[in-house]
């Protein structure tokens, strides 16, 4: 079998591992070719996503030929034929580890920058890389992650040599490759496209696999939504979008990752369903919006394990951010934050003198409308709040550098709010 590309074989890959879904699972894909295949195994599955850095140890006198391999927490193997056939002595290996090792290091911070690693402890971790050739990279992979805890490590390929299980040994508790040939030769001769992944595409696609795709059950009907939910995050933002605009708002998306990369867990789901929504009432039915609201956010506090004690703020836009302040005001509410972009609090009617979380309410300038509805709504608030005005900006924040002033403020506001508990 040939496939068309790294993407068509990750589909390939993760039909096999359909019955991981819905597990506790992690992929790591080896950088860079295994990213592309590993990020469609990772969205099939539901699960996190980030890179398993390796290297390999050339021989020094034919430096393309391996002898091994290295990865992350020290983690390294050695063919002992290789070496030994080669004659290779410990200062030369060693000095072969060194320079290898400093180029790990710096692709782990282009890789992931300040975003911490995805934490493997007592979850399957599946690894996952374009192909098999020598192994050595794979097997490194592989004990790197049970080093780091994983209770089961999976490798998983499109495609390897009939004799695949040999070279990996037991690095691995489970294997899995669709294809496996007997006239292997290199593991480009089964893609139509093998070009080489760049750097710039495995940063692209660790950001977006750092969101794992949900499902939320709400009453009669479920919502699709994408969870981020970084290792340490004490609290977690759920986010509500406006009339006309769902999960992948590239708004809300901007704020979601601004919040992601400074520590809060987030969640971008659909406030109804696409029947619902094609239903214009529906769309300002802000007590529906809040119910709805409810329901992720129990959902969030059911689905925050390891996260004890995990902390809840609401991000409204428009008709959302009404939505928001009215789930605040539920007494049983466990929210304690609220930040409104542009927002219509006015909807929120009576409930607003009930919102006792810290709001803080965010308009354009010359949003006149709207910045007069905030400035009303404002008197009725009664707990903690603030409302600030970004000089110049209209209702989407379009303007340059507005949404960005936008995200800062948001930022601040919950890293403050909900943060750890004195």
């Amino acid at each position: 079998m040939r496939f068309a590309d790294r993407r068509e074989a990750g589909r390939r890959l993760a039909r096999e591992l359909a019955p991981l879904r819905g597990g506790n699972v992690v992929v790591l894909g080896l950088p860079r070719g295994g990213v592309p295949v590993a990020a469609e195994v990772a969205t099939a599955l539901g699960a996190p996503l980030d890179v398993a850095v390796v290297r390999k140890l050339g021989l020094p006198a034919q430096p393309e030929l391996a002898m091994g391999a290295i990865a992350e927490d020290e983690a390294r193997v050695l063919n002992d034929q290789v070496v030994g056939g080669a004659r290779v002595n410990e200062d030369a290996l060693d000095e072969v580890e060194a320079r290898e090792r400093a180029e790990l290091d710096r692709r782990s911070v282009a890789y992931r920058g300040e975003r911490p690693r995805v934490s493997v402890v007592d979850r399957t971790v599946v690894v996952v890389d374009d192909g098999i050739a020598t192994g050595a990279t794979a097997r490194a992979a592989c004990r790197s992650a049970r080093t780091r805890g994983a209770a089961r490590v999976v490798l998983a390929v499109p495609v390897a040599p009939a004799d695949w299980e040999r070279r990996i040994g037991g690095e691995a508790d489970e294997l899995v490759c669709p294809e496996v040939v007997d006239d292997f030769l290199a593991v480009g001769q089964f893609y139509a496209d093998f070009a080489q992944t760049t750097d710039e595409e495995v940063v692209e696609l660790l950001r977006r696999g750092s969101a794992r795709a949900v499902e939320i059950p709400a009453g009669e009907v479920t919502l699709p939504g994408e969870l981020t939910l970084p290792a340490d995050a004490t609290g977690v933002v759920v986010f509500a979008h406006g009339s006309g605009s769902g999960r992948h708002s590239p708004r809300n998306t901007f704020v979601a990752e601004a919040l992601a990369q400074a520590g809060l867990g987030t969640l971008l789901f659909d406030l109804l369903t696409e029947e619902e929504a094609a239903d214009r009432a529906n769309v300002f039915d802000i007590g529906l919006l809040a119910e709805r609201l409810g329901h992720a956010t129990d959902w969030v506090r059911g689905h925050g394990a390891p996260h004890d004690g995990l902390r809840i703020g609401y991000f409204g836009a428009s008709t959302g951010a009404a939505a928001a302040l009215w789930a605040a005001a539920d007494p049983a509410s466990p929210v304690g934050a609220v930040v409104s972009r542009g927002g219509r609090p006015d909807l929120a009617d009576r409930r607003l003198s009930e919102v006792r979380c810290p709001t803080l309410l965010v308009v354009g300038g010359n949003d006149e409308r709207v910045l007069e509805l905030n400035r009303a709504a404002e008197q009725s608030l009664q707990g903690p709040h603030e409302l600030t005005v970004i000089p110049g900006a209209t209702h989407l924040f379009p303007e340059p550098g507005a949404l960005s002033e936008v995200t800062a403020l948001a930022r601040d506001w919950f890293l403050t709010h909900l943060g750890p508990r004195p």
